[in-house]
């Protein structure tokens, strides 16, 4: 049997129903790059068994999405009211990570993922990364198709020895960029894996965690068997899944 991947789901309103719902590059990517099957978690706050799918589940994928992070758990303000938020799965990811990094469950997470992890542990972020003096605007262009908007935006710097590039054996990689909000303070234990040329934190780990955790703010699922570097990210994280399920299992 193939490791169990949970895939947090965001809240979403599809004409007059609310929905549970994930995309499919994110479900793909668990498939296609880490060999594993996903499982859709519901937003469900505190009325989730977390316990259980903890149990069930052999790795966590936290996606990215168009919501926010809110910045009441990170004490701050809402800076712009008109983007979206979703409280629901902030209920439930923030407090999944807590458990997870705990447990060792491995745990890959992607662009609102990486800042979940960053708020979750202790960390804040910049609402506005384009309004921080010194770095630059990591939004797309709306106006442009998704092959564009999703296509490199600019290079990162891999820390030489570090996790992340032990997994990609490079020191610099090109990487898309979707994000308003970034990392501004980053929480205790995370350790820095990657930077953008503005110093931006694009990649950290967590230091003391039994289990594989990388969490990265470009988005290496879009059309990951055309990336190498993405292929070989999910490919790491896949193994841990493994790994962690035999010895789940007794058999490690």
């Amino acid at each position: 049997m193939r490791p169990i991947v949970i895939v947090p789901a965001c809240t979403r309103d599809f004409g007059e129903h609310p929905y549970h719902a994930a995309q499919h590059k994110y479900c793909d990517a668990v498939v296609l790059g880490a060999d594993c099957a996903p499982m859709i978690l519901p937003s469900l706050g505190p009325a989730l068994d977390l316990e259980t799918m903890l149990q069930l589940c052999d790795g966590i994928m936290l996606t990215g999405s168009a919501s926010n992070v809110h910045p009441s758990y990170y004490s701050e303000d809402v800076l712009d009211p008109s983007l979206p938020q979703d409280p629901a799965r902030d209920e439930t990811t923030l407090p999944l990570i807590r458990a997870a990094v705990g447990r060792g469950i491995p745990i890959i997470a992607i662009c609102r993922g990486f800042q979940e992890m960053n708020v979750a542990l202790g960390g804040s972020l910049h609402q506005a990364v384009q309004a921080v003096p010194g770095k630059f605007d990591h939004r797309e262009n709306a106006e442009l198709g998704m092959d564009e908007q999703y296509g490199d935006a600019h290079k990162i710097s891999i820390v030489p020895g570090g996790f992340l590039h032990g997994v990609l054996g490079a020191d610099e990689i090109p990487v898309n960029s979707l994000h308003g909000q970034g990392v501004n303070e980053l929480a205790p234990g995370l350790v820095v894996e990657a930077t953008a040329e503005d110093g931006l934190v694009e990649a950290f780990s967590v230091g003391a965690a039994p289990g594989f955790t990388l969490a990265v703010q470009w988005h290496p699922e879009w059309r990951i068997t055309h990336n190498p570097y993405s292929m070989k990210m999910f490919g790491a994280f896949g193994q841990a899944c493994r790994d962690y399920r035999a010895r789940k299992q007794g058999r490690l």
